[in-house]
């Protein structure tokens, strides 16, 4: 896990929030961000690869990594709420204006900053996952079992915390085994352990919120669409769950370059060079 070329500093947003943002490269600058049950460091292979040509931000989401993990509110862990601490995170370094990319929950993230700052994110790319409003219709019956976690930590709190933080490893072990056609290396897969061990009861907070207010955002913006450019990678797995996942994507993104992408689900770690490219296409729409 090569990281000694970025740079690290801690950046206080609203609330108080301390966000650990790590940096690298000289340019335009662009925004990434991580996924569950990750930190900012499953980017380093496309930050390298991004770095000769623009400034790479990468903070750990509110709850995740070495970001604080606040006492959840209610709003707390609302995309909303941290899609503000990625503006307030750019704005910090300097940046008022920037490109976007987020996957998985980063993705999550990263749909309701775009929704929300037009001004501010410049181009758009979300990482195998759909926005929450058709998550949620998606699933169902049978196929739903794959997503089995996103209902437990959708409970009240107790539960969730309780079960999970009792076998933390074997939970969050899981899906990087689960979701990965390749393991990941040892100090990599135990730095992610590392992290998720010790944000438990955040993280359940970031999930209920997709179950809950983030619900209530995503409706009342339901005939929203985006005005930047946007890029979608993702696995064939719509096909598998019985849905046009590219159609889903449209209905928000009339600018779409949807595309399908021969790797499991961490495709920044299995496929950067793709990744990047993807990347480098959508900076130039």
């Amino acid at each position: 896990m090569n990281h000694s070329a970025f740079d690290y500093q801690r950046v206080q947003v609203s609330g108080g929030v301390g966000i650990n943002v790590a940096t690298t490269g000289e340019g335009s600058p662009v925004v990434l961000l991580h996924g569950f049950p990750q930190t900012h460091l499953m980017w380093w292979h496309v930050a390298a690869d991004l770095a000769s040509e623009h400034t790479v931000i990468m903070p750990d989401l509110r709850g995740y990594g070495d970001s604080d993990k606040p006492a959840d509110t209610g709003l707390t862990y609302a995309k909303r709420t941290m899609g503000n601490d990625v503006v307030e995170v750019a704005r910090a370094l300097g940046h008022d204006t920037f490109a976007l990319a987020g996957h998985d929950r980063g993705a999550l993230v990263a749909f309701r900053t775009g929704l929300d700052h037009p001004d501010h994110v410049t181009h758009l790319a979300s990482l195998d996952v759909l926005p929450t409003l058709d998550m949620w219709d998606v699933m169902h019956g049978t196929s739903a079992a794959v997503g089995f976690h996103l209902y437990l930590m959708a409970q009240p709190p107790g539960l969730a915390e309780e079960l999970i933080g009792a076998r933390p490893d074997a939970f969050f072990g899981h899906f990087l085994d689960l979701w990965s056609t390749k393991p990941f290396p040892a100090d990599v897969r135990a730095e992610y352990l590392r992290a998720s061990r010790e944000a438990v009861t955040s993280i359940v907070a970031d999930y209920r919120a997709s179950a809950t207010v983030d619900v209530e955002h995503d409706t009342a913006d339901s005939d929203a669409t985006f005005r930047m450019p946007v890029t979608v990678l993702q696995q064939d797995w719509g096909a598998a769950l019985g849905f046009d996942a590219e159609a889903r994507w449209r209905r928000w993104a009339p600018n779409l370059d949807h595309r399908t992408v021969s790797c499991g689900h961490f495709m920044a770690e299995e496929a950067p060079d793709v990744v990047a490219d993807a990347l480098r296409d959508l900076l130039k729409r």
